[in-house]
């Protein structure tokens, strides 16, 4: 049987910021993989780096070292790479429709044939029917699943998401997260999630890759072995306790 091959591959990665008072290294020697049609979540301290990661990822910022392999040629991370902000950031004088189309005109597509996809997008985002509303219209909720569904137009390879459920409320962020993992089975895409909620990656992932305060540092790859499709009731497996328990230990929380 032939070899899995990765995705994306990252290799010792580094990021340093030049400041008035000298260099600061956010982001050490990263490495690990990522698989086609994997979710990986990334868990680490405040400031260790996790967001510079997932910029660096998507063209937008510079790596200050190490390298990023992609199993394609010529890949351009304003294609092939959707990104799910902490915050929506909709505009809010369009229309929701108009702003899941807002890629394809950045990236000068034909509208006309991709109305019918992002309409097909809200749908799979269960948010049919509020095409012609306005953001100030919708939840905190609905709106990062127009955030979703505006990453997902131009049918990247990869999405990344940078704790894209944090500033919702307890409740609203439970149901988020069983419609991305629903959302995550449809659409097959491979996500790369940043989380600070150890029990939300565990819930989400394949793997947890865990990473140090600043400069960071992986120190822990952990698969998830949980069944999948999940559901709530996952959460009271001992088994599921046991995969936190690790990723405290890791991080060294007592």
């Amino acid at each position: 049987m032939a070899e899995r091959k990765p995705l994306l591959s990252i290799r010792n990665v580094k990021k340093i910021f030049k400041t008035r008072d000298g260099e600061l290294e956010a982001l050490g020697d990263v490495s690990f993989d990522v698989y086609p049609g994997e979710f990986v979540s990334i868990v680490g301290p405040s400031g260790c780096g996790k967001t510079t990661l997932l910029k660096i990822l998507a063209g937008l910022l510079l790596k200050s070292g190490g390298a990023i392999e992609v199993d394609q040629a010529n890949f351009d991370p304003a294609r092939e790479v959707g990104f799910v902000f902490q915050k929506a950031l909709l505009l809010y004088w369009r229309k929701i429709l108009d702003n899941v189309l807002l890629p394809v005109e950045i990236l000068k597509m034909d509208r006309a044939p991709m109305k019918e996809r992002a309409r097909d997008l809200l749908k799979l985002v269960g948010l049919q029917g509020f095409e012609q509303s306005y953001p100030k219209e919708l939840s905190g909720g609905m709106q990062q699943r127009v955030s979703i569904a505006r990453a997902l137009i131009h049918d990247p390879k990869l999405l990344l998401m940078d704790e894209p459920f944090g500033a919702l409320d307890a409740i609203t962020r439970e149901r988020m997260n069983l419609e991305l993992l629903r959302i995550w089975e449809e659409a097959k895409k491979t996500i790369l999630f940043v989380t600070h909620g150890i029990n939300e990656a565990v819930f989400l992932s394949d793997r947890i890759i865990v990473l140090s305060a600043r400069p960071s540092r992986m120190v822990q790859a952990l698969d998830i072995n949980l069944p999948r499709p999940r559901t709530l009731e996952v959460r009271t497996l001992p088994e599921f306790g046991q995969y936190a328990l690790q990723i405290y230990n890791s991080l060294e929380i007592r």
